[in-house]
């Protein structure tokens, strides 16, 4: 493997959790950032002449650890942060949850700490964190610039707090890393279709914290969740990269015994008998995931736990999964109808769209099919989900 090739895939892998090693110590998101940044330089500089490390996470993070220690002691308050005094390792899982429960410290706020995270985590430009949470670019800018300036006027602490501490940043961290396992599962960026690695980090962490915290249904809920998606993960696409929708999914290859396991996992949470949003969406899964077909699926159920996650969330994109379901268990008109009351608040959301086209399809309006169509792909920044509209477009015809 070439230098540059080796350093690609240690920075796609582990740029968080060498991150995380970094702030942990630090306790500073912006200097760890940049002592990474000069480490890649000095990589980029020596690997191709004197071979990629051994250990090449450990020596970015030595290498970043050095410069941000030098820069330190330049500006004199190498003292009283007293960070360069403590050696650093190999980063590790528990540095990552560190770098998340102080991204998520509540002094912070809900909104920001989420796009904190996902900038520190995920590593997502502003402009898809803005498109996760439908707001204008500037506007996620500037929470962005308040959120690390807080963090720095506050000597926010990168730690796992103590179990007394973890109600207060539970809600922000689950959501955290859910939205990394949706990074993984559907990338939002147009460079691939997938992040893989982002999938394993967030089950990692999820795993993570049932052992911190068995008892949070939460927590088990979410847990549930994830490894429901992850054993339907192998039919979601084809060889050629292409994404199967569910419907078409060949459920043979669907992980059967993780499907069990799973939905163990969700009654055991439900019957602590305090239900949230991730125990819905498990509910949820679990439904699609032990359905004889896609025909037979129960979407009574399914729309009404849509409704149920709607009021747990406020999220508009839960009513728009409602309407789907009522499509198939009623019909496409009255899925069509619920799907207009959300044009206000969805109107720049591909997905609303997509199922928009999808409905007036099926009621033979194609002319505005093809439109909303077209609006869909306009919308779209995945390759495999560019790729898939473009191919409704021609292969319906409408």
């Amino acid at each position: 493997m070439t230098a540059a090739r080796a350093l690609e895939e240690v920075w796609r892998t582990q740029a968080a959790s060498m991150r995380g090693a970094l702030v942990r110590r630090l306790g500073d998101l912006d200097r760890a950032e940049d002592a990474l940044q000069e480490a890649l330089a000095q990589a980029l500089r020596h690997w191709p002449d004197d071979g990629v490390p051994a250990n090449p996470a450990g020596w970015l993070v030595t290498t970043a650890w050095r410069k941000a220690v030098d820069q330190l002691r330049r500006e004199e308050v190498g003292r009283s942060k007293q960070a360069y005094s403590v050696p650093i390792g190999v980063p590790d899982s528990d540095d990552l949850l560190a770098l998340i429960f102080g991204c998520c410290h509540p002094d912070l706020g809900e909104a920001a700490q989420i796009a904190l995270t996902l900038r520190a985590v995920c590593g997502l430009t502003t402009e898809e964190i803005a498109s996760a949470f439908l707001v204008p670019v500037p506007t996620m800018a500037q929470r962005l610039v308040r959120a690390n300036r807080l963090v720095k006027e506050r000597a926010v602490p990168f730690a796992i707090p103590s179990p007394d501490d973890y109600s207060d940043r539970l809600a922000s961290v689950l959501t955290v890393i859910y939205l990394v396992y949706n990074e993984g599962y559907l990338a939002s960026g147009a460079d691939t279709a997938q992040r893989r690695d982002l999938a394993t980090q967030a089950l990692a962490l999820v795993r993570q914290l049932e052992l911190l915290m068995p008892g949070e249904p939460e927590v088990v809920g979410l847990a549930a969740l994830l490894d429901l998606c992850e054993a339907r993960s192998a039919a979601r696409f084809d060889p050629q990269g292409r994404i199967v929708i569910l419907a078409d999914q060949d459920r043979s290859t669907w992980d059967g015994p993780a499907i069990e396991a799973a939905v163990r996992k969700l009654d055991r949470a439900l019957f602590m008998r305090r239900p949230g949003r991730y125990q819905i969406h498990a509910a949820i899964a679990a439904l699609h995931a032990t359905a004889a077909s896609y025909k037979e699926t129960d979407w009574l159920q399914i729309r009404m736990l849509y409704q149920e996650l709607h009021r747990h969330s406020g999220s508009p994109l839960a009513l728009l999964s409602a309407a789907v379901a009522t499509w198939h268990a009623r019909d496409a008109k009255q899925g069509l109808a619920e799907v207009d009351l959300l044009a206000g608040k969805l109107d720049g959301n591909r997905l609303f769209h997509a199922t928009r086209a999808e409905l007036l399809r099926e009621l033979g309006r194609h002319d505005e099919a093809r439109a909303a169509l077209d609006r869909a792909l306009a919308l779209a920044v995945n390759p495999a989900e560019k790729l898939l509209l473009s191919e409704r477009l021609t292969a319906t015809g409408v």
